[in-house]
């Protein structure tokens, strides 16, 4: 007997959804029957991404959203819950980095990642878990799932981008710390950590002569794809990963066990 996913019903806000894995994320989502609010600060990159969301069949919200802010998180899930209805899924993906050697690293560069990365992340999951803590309450039977997106850096250290491999090593253990106190509300919060994955902000790197060192270093020789993490989304976002929580889902193509 197969097992088919099916998200028809539910609703699924993906952060950083402007562009990258983000966008990856609201469209498979999408595609699986679920309606998606996609949120970042882009807005004609969202507004972009519903259009071709909505071109294939698919329901996609547009709400405004910077991490960085936290007036701007309370106002931007009060918006999603508006347009779209309670959220059952948080893709808990925006992301930022920089590239430097740790003596180089300014207080602007460090508050710039943390920010984002760590900070942000753990308001935009709060203020998701406060609202769905509350509906369990009224329907204990309520299922609820947080992906946090992480990285294969914050497992191990990576060269040039240390401040970026310890907000994702937050990341990894805040994961772990919501699943242990808010799992008993029936929220389940796992994350990914993606190993080298192209996409358009980086494929251009990848194509450098830098880039392909970096390349020939990696276990197979290669970098993912978008798509090759659909399967690990789809799978901790679904009803059926119902004992998986506080999970940590490596997918680096071997990298971190080199």
């Amino acid at each position: 007997m197969g097992i088919e996913v099916n998200f028809e019903g539910k609703i699924a806000l993906v952060t950083g959804a402007s562009s990258g894995l983000g966008a990856r994320f609201a469209k498979i989502l999408a595609q699986a029957g679920a309606q998606v609010v996609l949120a970042s600060r882009r807005i004609d990159r969202l507004k972009e991404l519903r259009a071709e969301i909505e071109a294939e069949g698919g329901a996609a919200h547009v709400v405004t959203l910077d991490v960085t802010d936290y007036a701007s998180i309370k106002s931007a899930i009060a918006h999603a819950e508006t347009e779209a209805g309670p959220i059952d899924i948080l893709i808990n993906n925006s992301g930022v980095s920089t590239t430097q050697r740790l003596v180089d690293v300014t207080p602007e560069d460090y508050a710039y990642v943390m920010d984002t990365n760590q900070r942000g992340a753990f308001f935009v999951a709060q203020e998701a878990a406060k609202r769905m803590i509350a509906r369990h309450k009224g329907d204990p039977k309520k299922q609820h799932r947080i992906v946090n997106i992480a990285s294969v850096a914050g497992l191990r250290v990576l060269p040039q981008i240390g401040i970026y491999c310890m907000s994702k090593a937050a990341v990894v253990h805040m994961t772990k710390s919501m699943a242990l106190e808010w799992g008993k509300y029936g929220i389940n919060v796992n994350a990914i950590c993606p190993g080298y994955i192209s996409t358009e902000i980086n494929e251009d790197h990848f194509k450098s002569e830098f880039g392909k060192q970096l390349i020939d270093t990696l276990p197979r020789k290669r970098v993912g794809n978008p798509d090759d993490l659909d399967g690990i989304l789809l799978l901790l976002a679904a009803e059926e990963s119902r004992f998986l929580n506080g999970t940590i889902v490596t997918a680096d193509d071997g990298l971190s066990v080199q």
